[in-house]
């Protein structure tokens, strides 16, 4: 270990997942950051790095005054993912009798590099390393767990579940859930196609949301309008029923033909552009079909009418003609909805507006469709 500077700490080692090294031990508040990086979310050539959120400024000040209070209590174990570079060396001596043997305890040895080069990775944590490094007291003992891997699927798969029953942004989780592997809980996994589904459709430039879907990668000079959640709900729902425009290509055991689902939705929202040029690729403010709301109403359509095309010989020129037909009862931009007595602008992200809205395209599709019969 000659040339090269080690944090060294006492640490007891045991194994999880078939050989994984999992460590615990205490490091001083200020040493957390000398050891361990940050990973935010980004995208580069448009693979995705990283997994944090965004530093959230105010609760990292609320941490740093608890922490400059007093004598304080802060038992709250930060979660690191450690690179294999880590040396630990078992210590030596008889055990005590009648030891658990759980764990091996030792000392590990912690390279120091440069911030961005680091041998560790905070996977829960973000904010209190960044309150610890800024507190008065430089010596408060913190609780750490790390888990061996340089694996960045490992990462995120452990950063989502251990954050799954806080807070975190939905769109972080949106973007995050294609990248993963590990089993799900049900209201994850749930969601894990739509969001794969969602990516496509942002990132193919066949897409007619090529760009368009907000991501919480996105730099702050992007023209994203759309936000993924209100384009991965409606999925979710086709997904729900064998009747749906994607739930017919679900197959329980034998695998998603997931290239079907995407063929039908840019078929179907190609034709919802085309249906209504002047409304698409605004923003919410100017084209409700670009809002949560539109979205979510067109969306619930998407079933009603790719179902109606499948008996079609042209199942696309099938869609555009019944798109077609409601066009004139829409008001994505101007005028007032007739049989909802709403301004298009008021038109709001509600439960209450969105099924309305649904309801009533859904109605004016059914009535259209009969007279044409």
């Amino acid at each position: 270990m000659s040339g090269r500077e080690y944090l060294k700490v006492r640490a007891v080692r045991a194994e999880q997942a078939g050989g994984t090294s999992v460590f615990a031990f205490f490091l001083y508040g200020a040493d957390v950051n000398r050891v361990a990086d940050i990973s935010r979310i980004r995208r580069d050539d448009q693979e995705l790095k990283g997994f944090q959120r965004r530093e959230i400024r105010d609760h990292v000040k609320e941490i740093t005054a608890f922490l400059d209070s007093g004598p304080v209590l802060f038992p709250n174990a930060i979660i690191l993912a450690i690179s294999p570079e880590v040396e630990f060396a078992s210590a030596r001596g008889r055990s005590p009798g009648n030891m658990c043997e759980v764990g091996d305890a030792g000392t590990l040895s912690i390279p120091i590099y440069p911030e961005g080069r680091r041998a560790a990775w905070i996977v829960d944590g973000q904010q209190r390393s960044l309150a610890l490094s800024a507190a008065k007291d430089r010596t408060i003992a913190v609780p750490v767990v790390g888990f061996v891997s340089d694996a960045l699927e490992t990462q995120r798969e452990q950063f989502i579940l251990v954050n799954k029953a806080r807070p975190l942004p939905t769109r972080l989780i949106n973007e995050l859930l294609p990248e993963v592997s590990v089993l799900l809980p049900r209201d994850l996994a749930a969601r894990q196609l739509p969001s794969a589904l969602c990516e496509a459709l942002n990132t193919d430039p066949k897409s007619p949301f090529f760009g368009l879907i907000k991501r919480e990668s996105d730099t702050k000079d992007r023209a994203g309008v759309v936000t993924d959640n209100a384009l991965i709900e409606t999925m979710k729902v086709s997904l729900k029923t064998p009747a749906g425009a994607l739930g017919q290509f679900k197959h329980n055991g034998d695998g998603n033909d997931t290239v079907a689902m995407y063929d039908a939705l840019l078929l179907y929202w190609s034709a919802v552009r085309d249906t209504f040029p002047e409304a698409w690729g605004k923003p919410p403010v100017e084209s409700r079909l670009m809002h949560s709301a539109g979205i979510r109403a067109m969306g619930a359509l998407m079933d009603t009418i790719m179902l109606r095309a499948d008996a079609a010989p042209d199942k696309a020129a099938a869609v555009r003609t019944m798109l077609k037909r409601i066009a004139p009862s829409c008001c994505w931009t101007a005028g007032t909805w007739e049989g909802l007595g709403l301004g298009w602008n008021e038109i709001q992200s509600t439960s209450q507006h969105i099924t309305k809205l649904s309801d009533h395209l859904m109605h004016i599709e059914r009535d259209l469709a009969r007279a044409a019969a």
